[in-house]
């Protein structure tokens, strides 16, 4: 059975995943000033507290958006709310599965399905967004009612322009969307080079910090050791990176940049940096300070688990 979805491609996923940071570890100094990067550390927030999580996020997202209507085309809905066409193709999918989502045939369309939310789609919707709530709550608990305020705006400037009324009033989405949207816009600048805006945070701890054991670069990152790896092994197959003997200990490899490794490390910083002049821009005179610092406050959150 064919459907409207069936000839999308499929994205690669990057090799480290927010899912594999470590929330609540220090901020490396050299990568505190990257908005970015924080935008990042306050998505892991999100996906460490209980019921957290991309594809909670996406299913709440979808069930939210149906509630108020019947979608005649899951192509159309994908684009509004900001999820790759493959990934919503599995929500749908797993939505319908869980008997919260109908997939009827449109009788003005017959090669494309009218999506519909069930009853038991509008329980879940409920106790999804009673969920979201809370973890709104826990993440921002330590702003006041302006800061927070100021920060859902904040975080609206940076996404497109057609996308700034959220679809959904939740924090949470905000900085989701928001920080997928700043990662392919650094991605895009870098076009060409082999090079991703991930590799920045590597290279540049490398660089400041001398050679690094992997467990010391993942500490320093704030990530798992094994998501660490294979963005290690990228940058090593890259030549950007090398393995020398740990001067501590000769029995671990120590990784260090290497020459070629510098010379894109001017590269990535000049990335970053028009990223960064790309947020200021956006979010308007003084709203890039004003963000950083609430990012920054919204991290020293103790959140439970």
């Amino acid at each position: 059975m064919r459907r409207e979805h069936d000839d999308v491609q499929k994205p690669v996923a990057g090799p480290m995943e927010e899912a594999a940071e470590v929330p609540g570890a220090a901020l490396p100094d050299a990568l505190t000033s990257f908005i970015g990067y924080l935008l990042r550390r306050v998505f892991a927030q999100f996906s460490a507290t209980a019921g957290g999580g991309e594809a909670d996020l996406r299913d709440f997202v979808v069930l939210d958006a149906l509630a108020a209507r019947d979608w005649l085309s899951q192509v159309e809905l994908a684009e509004r709310l900001g999820i790759n066409r493959t990934v919503m193709v599995a929500v749908i999918d797993r939505l319908e599965q869980s008997g919260h989502v109908v997939r009827t045939r449109n009788p003005d369309n017959r090669r494309s399905y009218v999506l519909s939310l069930t009853d038991e789609g509008r329980t879940a919707l409920a106790a999804a967004r009673r969920a979201v709530a809370e973890r709104d709550r826990q993440l921002t608990e330590a702003l006041t009612d302006t800061e927070r305020a100021r920060l859902d705006e904040l975080l609206g400037r940076l996404l497109p322009a057609h996308e700034q009324q959220p679809a959904v009033p939740s924090t949470e989405y905000l900085v989701t969307q928001a920080h997928y949207r700043l990662r392919k816009v650094g991605d895009d600048k870098l076009t060409g080079t082999g090079l991703r805006v991930r590799h920045f945070g590597p290279l540049a701890v490398l660089d400041g910090s001398g050679p690094l054991a992997q467990q010391q670069l993942a500490e320093h990152l704030a990530i798992t050791e094994p998501a660490a790896s294979p963005l290690v092994e990228e940058l090593v197959k890259a030549g950007l990176v090398g393995r020398g003997r740990d001067p501590h200990d000769r029995r671990r490899y120590a990784l260090e940049i290497t020459d070629a490794g510098r010379q894109q490390l001017l590269m990535l910083h000049k990335a970053v940096d028009e990223l960064q002049s790309d947020i200021a821009a956006m979010l308007g005179p003084g709203g890039d300070a004003e963000l950083h610092a609430l990012l920054l406050k919204v991290l020293e959150t103790d959140l439970p688990a």
